[in-house]
């Protein structure tokens, strides 16, 4: 089910939309900007949510047709996703290894090119450093994307901090800057 954030704005044809993706099982944020001559608006941000107890993949089937719904809704030039990361429980990152495949299984049939990122590359390239925390990347989000307050919830944050990496990665013209 995906609990939508306030859509601002549609975007205007000389535009690139660019998607974040902030993976997960129980949650997965999702973010969409706007961006031309390196200037970048927000457009929409959410979450998709499926429920502890549903059979994993069931769970695993809604964040794919949700994906995929965006998709073909938003047409995104391209999008970014938080990289895997895991610290010390190993069994914990399954689900989002799991979750992660079928996003990416979405962008690939639906030809959207996906970049992964990992979370201090994302920071370093929303905040200018690795080291930020978390309350630091949204407010950046929210002063990069001239939002009145922190986008909620911080999945949807964490993914408009991905589609900002994402264009920051691709450049104001759409070329590699890596």
């Amino acid at each position: 089910m995906i609990r939508a954030g306030k859509a601002i704005s549609t975007p205007i044809r000389s535009e690139r939309i660019i998607i974040g993706i902030d993976p997960g099982l129980a949650s997965v944020g999702y973010g969409l900007i706007a961006e031309s001559g390196g200037q970048l608006r927000h457009l929409a941000h959410g979450c998709i949510t499926t429920k502890v107890g549903t059979p994993s993949e069931d769970r695993l089937r809604i964040i794919f047709d949700e994906i995929s719904s965006l998709l073909s809704l938003h047409k995104p030039y391209a999008g970014g996703i938080e990289d895997l990361y895991f610290f010390r429980n190993v069994s914990s990152a399954l689900p989002v290894a799991e979750a992660r495949g079928v996003i990416k299984l979405a962008f690939a049939l639906s030809a959207v090119p996906l970049a992964e990122f990992t979370p201090n590359a994302i920071k370093k390239s929303v905040t200018g450093t690795a080291r930020a925390d978390k309350l630091q990347v949204q407010e950046m989000v929210k002063i990069l994307l001239g939002l009145s307050a922190i986008p909620s919830p911080d999945h949807a944050a964490d993914a408009l901090a991905a589609a900002i990496c994402r264009m920051h990665f691709e450049g104001p013209a759409g070329i590699s800057s890596l």
